[in-house]
């Protein structure tokens, strides 16, 4: 009698492992492209050369913006994954509790499930808006490829002010879901004692706020009218 073997991607340790790793990536790019971004602090011309040297990686060896478009596609990869890994573990979750006791208190557990689902949901539809914004200019007030600086000051400008607003919710959901994701990284390699967890709630919180705050530096900025 054959026995069925399964893929042990397809067990809650596999799917917890492509959990960790997709969510690595995705970190590591998350930081990368703030500090990108940041680049705009130095002027239109400094932000242009370094949105053009994006462009160029990898010629002559592959033509140009291949790279980026490389790129794009692996992290959409990464992130359909990372979903699914989530999406599946919370449905196994679910179905091995099925029966809610009657007394039970809310715990910083349920909080945390609903932050990660709807933060999620909402991450997700502003990375379609920022790809249709300043990657294909295609919702942008300029959409010029070749006035990348330009293009973001009209993004953020102060009577697009809904624009700032939307992407600061993306930007506070994304700190939440980093925070509970690094959290629960450590408590997965064993930060459980009363001390590690202490300590693995402020860095994860360290690093979910300065991520936050370097990504928000941008649009604020502009609000402001010191990025002009």
């Amino acid at each position: 009698m054959a026995v069925e073997t399964r893929s042990p991607v397809r067990s809650s340790v596999g799917k917890k492992a492509v959990m960790a790793v997709t969510g690595i990536l995705l970190v590591l790019f998350l930081i990368a492209h703030m500090l990108g971004n940041l680049k705009i602090f130095f002027g239109a011309s400094s932000f242009d050369h370094y949105a053009h040297w994006l462009r160029t990686i990898g010629t002559p060896l592959l033509p140009e913006v291949w790279y980026l478009w490389l790129q794009r596609g692996a992290l959409t990869i990464a992130l359909v994954l990372h979903i699914w890994a989530a999406t599946s573990l919370a449905i196994a979750a679910r179905k091995a509790r099925p029966v809610r006791y009657a007394h039970r208190k809310p715990v910083q557990a349920s909080y945390a499930a609903r932050t990660m689902r709807w933060g999620g949901v909402l991450i997700l539809l502003f990375v379609i808006y920022h790809l249709l914004d300043l990657t294909t200019g295609t919702v942008n007030p300029i959409g010029d490829p070749r006035r990348p600086y330009a293009n973001v000051v009209a993004d953020f400008a102060p009577e697009r002010w809904y624009v700032t607003l939307f992407y600061t919710l993306a930007i506070v959901a994304l700190g939440f879901h980093l925070r509970h994701g690094m959290f629960s990284a450590f408590r997965s390699l064993g930060q459980q004692s009363p001390r590690g967890e202490r300590r693995a709630r402020a860095i994860a919180l360290v690093f979910a706020v300065g991520l936050c705050g370097g990504y928000l530096l941008v649009p604020f900025a502009v609000l402001a009218g010191w990025v002009s």
